[in-house]
C-alpha cells in the first residue's frame, strides 16, 4: 500500500521492491491521460514483456465474475490461454480505437499478420468513466494508444492518470492502482506476484478498509437514494512463477475475494473482469512437436491466492489514495478518498 495509507497488522505478506506490478520483472505500464475539452479520460497500457508477444505469448487466464462489459480479446484468452498482444485499458467507447493500435502495431512487427500468419487478438478491457469523462466525445484516438504503449517502463503512476482520469470507486475518485508481494514457497523458490487495477466500482455506504465499515454519516458524502451499483472493476495480476493457463484462471478468481473485503456484491450492471498472466515459459511459436516447460506443484498455489488477494485489495486502495479528482464535464468533482478519511488510523504513523 502507499507509504501513507498503511495498517501494518493487516497484511500479511510483504510487498515488492516498489509495491507495484512492474514489480514482476519484464512487466511495463504507461499512460496518456486525455484532458481537452469536455473529455477527461486516457490510456493505460501493460506489457507482459519487452518483445514481439505475437512471436513469444504468454501463458493467461481470465475470469469473468460479472459480465456487464464491452471488453475485447477475452474469448481467444480463454479458449488458447495466452495473450499475444500487449494489454489496453480504457473507457467503455475507447475500446475501437486501442484495438486498432494494437493491430497496426502487430503488423508492424509482424507484417504476415492476416495473410500469411494468424491474424492477432488484440486485448483491450473498459470501465465507463461517463460520470466525468463526456463518454461521447470519443476522445481516445489510436494516436493515444500508441503513445501509452510507448511510454510503458517500470514505473508505474497511480491515481487518476490514464485510463483511471476518470474513474469512480465507492463514491470517490478512483482509478489506477497497483500492488505486489513476494511468494516465498516452502522448497526455496520464491517468486513476484503483482496486481493493477482500473478501479470503477462500489457503493459508498458499502466501503470496508482493512475490515472497518467506514459510514456515510461519518463524513458529508451521501446522496438522496444511492444508485444500484453500475461500476466496474479490471484486475490485472502477472506473476514470475511458472503457471499455466489454468492455474492462472484459477488465481484471476481470487480477485474476487479482495473485492468483497472491501464491499462490493458485484451488482448487476457491473463488469468485474480479471486476467492473471506469467512471465514464465513464454517460448517463440515454431513448428516443434513438444515444449519443454516447468510448472508449478499444485499444492503451492495456496500462497499465490493469498498474494492475488492482498495485492488487488491494496491496489484498489492505492488507487483511491492516490486519486487527484478532476473536474466533470458537467462541473461537477468527486469527492477525494484521502481528503476525507487522511485523519483516520489508516494512515501511517
Amino acid at each position: 500500500m502507499s507509504q501513507t495509507l498503511k495498517d501494518r497488522h493487516w497484511w500479511c505478506l510483504p510487498r515488492g521492491e516498489h509495491n507495484s506490478i512492474a514489480d514482476v520483472p519484464g512487466v511495463q505500464v504507461g499512460h496518456v491521460s486525455v484532458h481537452q475539452g469536455t473529455a477527461c479520460t486516457g490510456v493505460t497500457a501493460v506489457l507482459p514483456h519487452g518483445g514481439n508477444l505475437y512471436e513469444r505469448p504468454v501463458q493467461a487466464g481470465a475470469s469473468v465474475l460479472n459480465g456487464f462489459g464491452k471488453s475485447m480479446g477475452l474469448i481467444q484468452l480463454q479458449e488458447l490461454g495466452e495473450i499475444e498482444s500487449p494489454i489496453l485499458l480504457t473507457n467503455t467507447f475507447g475500446v475501437p480505437a486501442c484495438a486498432s493500435a494494437l493491430i497496426r502495431q502487430a503488423i508492424r512487427e509482424n507484417p504476415d499478420i492476416g495473410r500469411a500468419s494468424a491474424t492477432v487478438n488484440p486485448l483491450v478491457m473498459e470501465c465507463n468513466d461517463g460520470q466525468v469523462n463526456d463518454i461521447q466525445a470519443l476522445a481516445v484516438t489510436e494516436k493515444d494508444a500508441t503513445d501509452a504503449l510507448q511510454a510503458a517502463c517500470g514505473h508505474v503512476s497511480q491515481g487518476t492518470v490514464g485510463a483511471g482520469s476518470g474513474m469512480r470507486t465507492f463514491g470517490f475518485a478512483g482509478g489506477v492502482g497497483s500492488a505486489s508481494r513476494l511468494v516465498q514457497l516452502p522448497g526455496g523458490s520464491s517468486f513476484t506476484l503483482g496486481a493493477l487495477v482500473l478501479s470503477n466500482f462500489g457503493q459508498p455506504s458499502e466501503l470496508r478498509v482493512f475490515g472497518r465499515h467506514l459510514p456515510l454519516e461519518d463524513k458529508a458524502r451521501s446522496e438522496p437514494e444511492e444508485p444500484p451499483e453500475k461500476g466496474s472493476i479490471i484486475v490485472l495480476m502477472a506473476s514470475d512463477a511458472p503457471l499455466d493457463s489454468r492455474q492462472l484462471t484459477r488465481l484471476s478468481r481470487r480477485s474476487g475475494a479482495a473485492l468483497g473485503r472491501l464491499g462490493s456484491h458485484y451488482g448487476h450492471g457491473s463488469g468485474d473482469i480479471a486476467v492473471a498472466f506469467s512471465t514464465a515459459n513464454a517460448v517463440e511459436r515454431g513448428s516443434q512437436d513438444i515444449y519443454p516447460t516447468s510448472r508449478l506443484c499444485e499444492s503451492r498455489l495456496d500462497f499465490f491466492f493469498k498474494a492475488a488477494v492482498e495485492a488487488t485489495e491494496e491496489a484498489i486502495l492505492n488507487a483511491l489514495w492516490h486519486a487527484e479528482p478532476h473536474i466533470g464535464y458537467d462541473g461537477s468533482v468527486l469527492p477525494s478518498f484521502k481528503d476525507a478519511w487522511g485523519d483516520t488510523p489508516f494512515r501511517k504513523t
